[in-house]
């Protein structure tokens, strides 16, 4: 029986990338590098751009083992492209409950180890904000929680190859 569930286990490890015990797929690279996104909409402030960037930095410290380095065999890089602004949730007076922010990013990952990993892909997402808050001064906190959700995208796009 052992010599079974050793057997299986080997099979297992054998046919998978390596993955770090986080369950991240570093294709066994040990770095990663983010370049701070552009702005490139005209409605997307720089700390936006900034804040998804750090928000992405964070993501793969938390969930891998790979460190941060200003050249790393893993690469992120990116521009924020869009930011719009609809009211949702349109009431009987056609007064909108909320209104949804999404922030749409253009995202490159380079993996130098294995380049059939790397991507350039689209990702977006939204924050709706009830519409008795004014957008302008919750920016922080919609952009905050836009950013979670959008480094936990590119992380699982780049890093979750399962």
């Amino acid at each position: 029986m052992k010599i079974i569930q050793a057997l299986f286990l080997s099979l297992v490890f054998a046919s998978c990338r390596i993955y770090s015990p986080y369950g991240a797929a570093t294709s066994g690279a040990s770095s990663f590098s983010v370049e701070y996104f552009e702005t490139v909409h005209p409605l997307v402030s720089a700390s936006t751009a900034i804040t998804i960037s750090e928000a992405l930095i964070d993501r793969v410290q938390r969930q891998s083992t790979l460190q941060l380095t200003d050249n790393g065999e893993l690469k992120f890089e990116g521009k924020v492209i869009g930011w719009t602004v609809q009211p949702v949730n349109v009431q009987g007076n056609e007064t909108a409950g909320a209104n949804r922010v999404t922030i749409t990013v253009d995202a490159i990952f380079t993996n130098t180890i294995d380049e059939n990993l790397s991507f350039q892909r689209k990702f977006s997402r939204f924050y709706d904000l009830s519409s008795n808050q004014d957008i302008h001064s919750n920016t922080d906190l919609v952009v905050e929680e836009i950013s979670a959700l959008l480094s936990q995208d590119i992380f699982n796009a780049s890093l979750g190859n399962w």
